[in-house]
């Protein structure tokens, strides 16, 4: 796969426009199709489109949604009052045109203005999304991490927009890592570069908007009910410019995340977390390990959905070679592993992504203290 900075000796400009009509053509016909299913959907019934649980249940009113519909319809059913089935066509045409210019919902704005920036370490700045541009920068940075240098496969928009995005990032906030010692001058005035996002979901903005991403893959809703009083916080499409993947932005990273579960007083924390390969098999050894040494207890345990599940009990625990397990693992696991966090119950495989994905799930208050101590009771470390 062709790779940033790369210069193509092929280049035309007739054959651009060719390859511009012909994603333009593949996008209306996709539109088409999912346009017509939408309007043949008899909602009178429960079951009139599968994988979709019954309505009006609550956050059990939210089965399961794939990743690759995610851009196309992810708001189908909602979360809320009994008779509330689904989302009309044109509003979740609307929505999908947020997520592709970067427009939020009001409920998915950060409220106070004054409080976006959440740390500073040297050139370094860790803050929240301000405006659309601000997340079209991010869903920049994820498309340059995921399809230029990963293995995932981009749907038509994304192609066009060289952006990775869904209708998700219209109910999200957008945290965004910048060095002001870097990126390009505009009016005599350099633009800081996005080398760092992560994305988050609180439940109450989910609730209102159709759900978690995550429940495309895992059935959360146990847990959710299980703990009725704490408020959950979904974290997802975590990526770092790959210059900046260094203990430096990383923790910087956490102290943005740290800072807005203080803020806004999160409980517990949950996400897809992913290995890379899409044959479980040959991550046996890392899945094992997680299996039998990370699994949740009964009352945080969520499993795959229906369908996707994948087994990862795959080797007898006196097989592992921890040191060899944990050396198999990618660091953010490793590193939701350290503060304390466990995972679901299988895992999932995401073709379009090319990943193995696990279920990650942190409560605050199992996280190790010395980490609280490391960035501080108040999110003071890296404070400004």
């Amino acid at each position: 796969m062709k790779r940033t900075g790369q210069t193509d000796p092929s280049f035309s400009l007739p054959a651009l426009f060719g390859r511009g009509i012909d994603v333009a053509r593949d996008l209306a016909r996709d539109f088409a199709r999912d346009l017509s299913r939408d309007f043949s959907w008899d909602v009178s019934r429960d079951d009139a489109r599968p994988g979709f649980g019954r309505a009006g249940a609550g956050l059990g009113a939210i089965g399961p949604i794939s990743r690759e519909s995610a851009f196309h319809a992810p708001f189908e059913k909602s979360i809320g009052p009994a008779g509330k089935t689904a989302m009309p066509v044109p509003q979740k045409l609307v929505t999908d045109f947020r997520a592709y210019s970067g427009i939020r919902y009001k409920d998915a704005l950060p409220p106070d203005p004054d409080g976006l920036v959440l740390g500073r370490l040297g050139a370094l700045e860790v803050r929240l999304a301000r405006t659309a541009r601000d997340v079209r920068r991010a869903q920049r940075l994820r498309y340059k991490v995921f399809y230029e240098e990963m293995s995932a496969v981009p749907d038509g928009p994304a192609r066009l927009a060289r952006r990775d995005m869904d209708s998700f990032d219209a109910i999200c906030e957008h945290l965004l890592v910048l060095d002001h010692d870097a990126g390009k001058m505009v009016l005599g005035r350099r633009k800081p570069k996005v080398v760092g996002t992560y994305r988050l979901l609180r439940q109450d903005v989910a609730q209102r908007h159709g759900g978690f991403y995550t429940q495309g893959e895992f059935d959360v809703n146990g847990i959710i009910a299980a703990h009725p009083n704490l408020r959950f916080l979904e974290l997802g499409r975590s990526c770092v410019l790959k210059p900046y993947r260094n203990k430096r932005t990383v923790e910087l990273l956490w102290h943005g995340v740290w800072t807005y579960i203080l803020r806004n007083k999160i409980d517990a924390m949950f996400g897809c977390a992913s290995l890379e390969g899409t044959d479980p098999a040959a991550l046996a050894l890392p899945l094992s390990f997680l299996h039998h040494n990370a699994l949740a207890p009964d009352e945080w345990r969520a499993r795959a959905v229906d369908g996707r599940h994948v087994s990862m009990d795959r080797m007898a625990k006196a097989e592992i070679n921890p040191k060899a397990a944990l050396q198999a693992l990618p660091p953010l696991i490793k590193g939701y592993l350290r503060l304390g966090g466990f995972v679901g119950d299988g895992a999932v495989v995401d073709y379009q992504f090319g990943t193995t994905d696990v279920l990650i799930i942190l409560p605050v208050s199992v996280i190790s203290p010395r980490y609280v101590e490391h960035f501080g009771p108040t999110a003071n470390r890296h404070a400004i």
